[in-house]
């Protein structure tokens, strides 16, 4: 198992250190760019818009031509665009860089939980915690990557460079180590996209609206919390970054020992907690003025959404698994296309709110969001024993669920 595992999560940290890599030195682009808060915001739709187009067509891609392909595609097309955010000067140029960026950030995003899927269904083991454990400890990576960088003074073009070819000389060493199912053939084929019988099953879009709540918090502190370090709290460009770096250390230690965790309390239990810890904690750091509050507050916050994508993305890998032990992609795809759609909305309305009030609002606005996972979460369990109990005649194995909800 350990031999199928381990380039999953090398794959899963590639992810975040990419993603980390840019996103702690939106300071510095914001300055390179000139732009305010709300402008910033509206650029950010870029990465937002390319991000949810790509996923609604990723699990498609990936039933069709298999998850190991679309990995190594997609890796090499966000490792190479990097670079180019160095070189724009105006909101117009980032914003198209980040569409494209985003698009290869939707298709790495779903191939990397496919392929985890599929180790997960070979292992028999509630492993995908842990797989996105790999995303957030390479998001901390890049970040403090970045803190450094900019501690250092070292200019974005430099920078993105390094991290750029670091990332395609990983993918090339782990790339043919990575497992895959089949890709389908036949009719299945012709179903690998959103088809209408999911937009027909609430447990899908239930699934999507936790994965989508855990979507704006999770991007909008990916996209804000630097600056917010920065302008609100008065504190160095490299002191930002590392604020990022403390919300992806805590998201990546709950979700490395996420497998005991979710075997123990079952997904609806850490689902409710962890909403309710991630609101406390990010409305901690925007009424409180204090800088080491701030850093507890989002410590807080990562290590409470650290469960609600992975697990609702086994989930959804759950209801769509075929009687020969395929299949998958496309409710994959499907709740992947909700969650993004978090992205899409997330960044813009915090640079929304921020600019009408100021930014320490706009993060507790995002703290008070995160709290409505709790109700998501419950509608989502009911929809599923809902199906579950009308599916019971069929041959669909249960296994993928019982690791998920157990005593949950």
């Amino acid at each position: 198992m350990r031999t199928r595992a381990v380039p999953v999560f090398v794959v899963f940290l590639l992810n975040g250190i990419i993603a980390g890599s840019w996103a702690a030195r939106m300071p510095s682009l914001a300055e390179q760019i000139g732009a305010s808060p709300g402008v910033l915001g509206l650029v950010l739709l870029g990465a937002s818009v390319g991000l949810a187009a790509a996923a609604s067509v990723a699990g498609r891609l990936c039933a069709r031509f298999g998850a190991r392909v679309m990995i190594l595609v997609s890796a090499v097309a966000a490792g190479s665009l990097l670079p180019v955010l160095a070189l724009v000067t105006s909101p117009v140029q980032l914003a198209l860089v980040l569409v494209l960026l985003g698009a290869s950030f939707g298709v790495f995003d779903v191939s990397i939980n496919v392929a985890a899927v599929t180790v997960i269904r070979r292992a028999d083991r509630p492993l995908m915690p842990v797989f996105h454990a790999g995303f957030s400890f390479g998001a901390l990576g890049g970040s403090l990557a970045a803190a450094v960088a900019a501690g250092h003074r070292v200019d974005l073009l430099r920078y993105f460079t390094l991290v750029a070819l670091v990332s395609l000389a990983v993918t090339a060493v782990v790339i043919r180590f990575v497992p895959t199912a089949e890709p389908a053939t036949g009719a299945l084929r012709e179903r690998g996209g959103l088809d209408r019988s999911m937009l027909r099953r609430p447990v899908l879009w239930l699934l999507g609206s936790v994965a989508f709540i855990s979507a704006v918090v999770e991007g909008s502190n990916g996209d804000w919390s630097a600056l917010f370090a920065v302008r609100e709290r008065g504190m160095s460009e490299a002191a930002g970054a590392i604020m990022y770096s403390v919300f992806c250390l805590a998201m990546g230690v709950v979700r490395l020992f996420g497998e005991r965790i979710q075997r123990r309390f079952g997904a609806i239990r850490i689902l409710v907690a962890g909403s309710l810890l991630a609101g406390i904690g990010l409305l901690m750091a925007a009424i409180v003025p204090v800088a080491w509050l701030t850093y507890a507050g989002y410590v807080l916050a990562g290590g409470g959404v650290a469960f609600a994508f992975p697990v609702v993305i086994e989930l959804a890998g759950a209801v769509g698994r075929r009687s020969d032990g395929t299949g998958g992609e496309r409710e994959i795809g499907f709740v992947t296309t909700i969650a993004y759609s978090g992205f899409l909305i997330g960044p813009p309305m915090i640079g929304g709110v921020a600019e009408l009030t100021n930014l320490s609002v706009a993060v507790g606005f995002i703290g008070v969001v995160a709290m409505l996972m709790v109700p998501a979460a419950l509608a989502a369990a009911a929809a599923r024993r809902r199906e579950d109990r009308g599916r019971r005649t069929q041959t669909e194995p249960p296994r993928d669920y019982a690791h998920t909800e157990n005593r949950g």
